[in-house]
């Protein structure tokens, strides 16, 4: 084995992880996305949304 491939291989493997955890991450984001906007949809609201007056009493 040459030094080149060894640093190419390593330079590969590490891009591949890198762009798998990207990938991980983006999957993982529009999962959580879907599961607020369920929730939304059957009326669970988010703490930090602004509550009407009619809500407030």
């Amino acid at each position: 084995m040459s030094h080149t491939f060894y640093i190419a291989l390593s330079y590969g493997i590490a891009a591949l992880i890198v762009a798998l955890l990207i990938l991980w991450v983006w999957l993982d984001g529009r999962g959580r996305r879907r599961d607020l906007e369920e929730l939304e949809r059957v009326g669970v609201r988010r703490r930090s949304s602004v509550a009407s007056v009619d809500e407030a009493r």
